[in-house]
């Protein structure tokens, strides 16, 4: 489990309900990784937020980690 992978679990699995419930699975689309995010049911409006602005404070803070180590990447929230 790389960096990245890591800290996508470790941020999600805070704001949850169910930790347990959380899986991350890196998906490589040409040069970028996608990190898809799976959550319970009823623990996706918070991992989206109000407007989404939870979710899109995730994918920057995971493009911003990602330009540290020299590559790309995001995050998509599985539904």
């Amino acid at each position: 489990m790389d960096q990245l992978h890591a800290l996508v679990e470790y941020v999600v699995t805070k704001l949850v309900d169910h930790p347990e419930a959380v899986t991350v699975k890196p998906v490589q689309a040409g040069e970028t990784t996608v990190y898809e995010v799976a959550v319970a049911e009823e623990d996706l409006g918070k991992v989206i937020g109000r407007e989404g602005r939870t979710a899109n404070a995730l994918r920057q803070l995971v493009k911003a980690a990602a330009m540290k180590h020299e590559t790309k990447a995001t995050v998509e929230i599985l539904s």
